[in-house]
């Protein structure tokens, strides 16, 4: 009989007493789990330490003699016959304005090489989500400053809208354009030059590489966009329970933000690899698995994370937090199991195409399979005034273009319409880190939509564009772009203003 055996036996016929309700001893440990004997009194997803090796791990598993602990920390400290003592609280870590321009690890520590953050409130990592009388529908724009999906798939505060597509596809540089985006309003703010609510955001990166997360914090640090932002970082050598509770502390983060009044934006980089961490976990654990070894429970996993964004009702603060959880694909599989969860739960999808990608489209956001299904409610009528004519172009061009290919002789209203479909999308190509705001994007598609550009060559939309916002900077034109953002909508007075500048201008 092994020292696991004599245990439980042992177990069997021992009366519990005050102490082994909150005391137990390690059965087995190994592959970042541990079985735990007594603790008696310890609850589902309690903290436990493990004395011995100043390790924390969480209770998961709870069963008749034993409990199933998954370890946050480094397992070869723990031995068998350690003690292990509940502590009678869940997994809290600090949050507020402390933890912006930090990066934390899980746990909520900083792993930036800085000081210790000091803060006052503690969060759980796990909350149970607003209930729907203490929201209300989204009703305010968010602003990405990428062309397609501000005009083509808008966001609202509150909203949870999924980034999904192959890997190499660029879901990592939409979700940290988002960022700038939000950060360069922010500054625009802080200075005076616009008004408007601050918004906070949170990257949380689960089983990312080192050097990939070094390089976003430098370039976030580059363009003033870290001090308005929280990094959570799991590695890929952490434990399978440190990648699995990192997008819970980011929320945790993110929901202060909500619950102060405040706006916050979370980017989780990706949940693939979370689930990936909690199908481990609950293997080892010995969870019975089902459709594609994925326990049942994975799409509770999820849900309940998710469920935490939201809009706040005005009694509330009228805080919002909004979410961009990021899929991946394998060969563009959407019907996945994992992909198919979480597009169920989401608000919409920005969809990524390989395709698109290759073909030099930047970003590759397929226009015909991304929705968002109440982000329309949030954005601004100047948008909306262009991008209806947009839509309608882009999808006349998707047609034509396919059926094209099969006959040379087209029409003079066809090849026009290619010509448009064509410009178009050239002129929603944007380079990575340059997100546009919103008053910019509108003049920039305006031009587009209403025949401005169909004389231009299709290589130089881009230079068109980048000198056109240049011009009206430098000419003190400003003004058009600041009516677009105070009405919210073109006016005929606007419009006459739009049309004025763009006969006069030249490439």
């Amino acid at each position: 009989m092994n020292l696991s055996e004599s245990i439980i036996n042992d177990l069997k016929n021992l009366e519990f007493n005050s102490e082994t309700q909150n005391v137990g001893e390690v059965l087995t440990v190994g592959d970042g789990i541990a079985e735990v004997s007594g603790l008696g009194s310890v609850g589902s997803s309690e903290l436990v330490y493990f004395e011995k090796a100043d390790v924390y791990g969480m209770a998961l598993n709870i069963e008749n003699l034993k409990v199933g602990v998954v370890i946050m920390g480094n397992e070869t400290k723990i031995k068998e016959g350690d003690k292990v003592i509940a502590t009678n609280k869940v997994l809290e870590i600090p949050v507020g304005k402390e933890m912006l321009g930090r990066t934390v690890n899980a746990l909520g520590q900083a792993i930036d090489g800085e000081a210790e953050i000091q803060s006052s409130v503690n969060y759980p990592v796990e909350r149970k989500a607003p209930g729907v009388i203490y929201r209300k529908s989204v009703n305010r724009p968010l602003q990405t400053g990428i062309k397609m999906i501000d005009a083509i798939v808008p966001v609202g505060r509150g909203q949870r809208e999924l980034i999904i597509g192959d890997r190499q596809t660029g879901k990592t540089a939409v979700g940290i354009d988002i960022i700038i985006s939000q950060a360069n309003q922010n500054n625009r703010i802080e200075k005076g030059e616009i008004e408007g609510k601050l918004v906070y955001c949170v990257y949380v990166a689960v089983g990312q590489k080192a050097s990939k997360v070094a390089l976003i914090k430098e370039k976030l640090k580059e363009v003033d966009a870290l001090k308005w932002t929280t990094i959570v970082y799991a590695s890929p050598d952490e434990t399978a329970a440190m990648q699995y509770i990192a997008p819970y502390t980011g929320t945790a983060v993110g929901e202060w933000f909500m619950d102060n009044a405040m706006d916050a934006v979370i980017i989780y980089d990706d949940l693939t690899k979370q689930a990936w961490a909690y199908r481990q976990m609950a293997l080892l654990l010995r969870r019975p698995p089902g459709r594609e070894a994925y326990p049942g429970d994975v799409f509770y996993l999820h849900s309940r994370l998710l469920e935490r964004s939201a809009q706040l009702s005005d009694e509330k603060g009228g805080g919002s937090l909004t979410a961009f959880p990021i899929i991946e694909t394998q060969e563009g599989d959407v019907s996945a199991y994992i992909p198919t969860n979480v597009i169920s739960i989401t608000d919409g999808q920005i969809y990524l195409d390989a395709d698109l990608f290759f073909s030099g489209m930047r970003p590759a956001v397929n226009a015909g399979t991304s929705v968002s299904r109440v982000g329309g409610s949030a954005q601004i009528k100047a948008m909306k005034q262009v991008a209806g004519k947009m839509r309608l172009d882009l999808a006349q061009y998707r047609e034509l273009a396919a059926f094209s290919q099969f006959g040379s002789d087209l029409d003079k209203d066809t090849q026009d319409k290619l010509a448009r479909g064509a410009t178009v999308t050239q002129l929603l190509k944007q380079d990575q880190y340059t997100p546009l705001p919103v008053e910019e994007q509108i003049i920039s598609i305006y031009a587009g939509v209403n025949g401005y550009l169909d004389n231009i060559q299709q290589q130089d939309i881009k230079i068109w564009e980048s000198n056109f916002l240049s011009f009206i900077r430098a000419t003190k034109k400003e003004s058009i772009l600041q009516a677009i953002v105070k009405e919210g909508k073109i006016t005929e007075e606007i419009e006459a203003e739009i049309k004025n500048v763009l006969e006069n201008f030249s490439l």
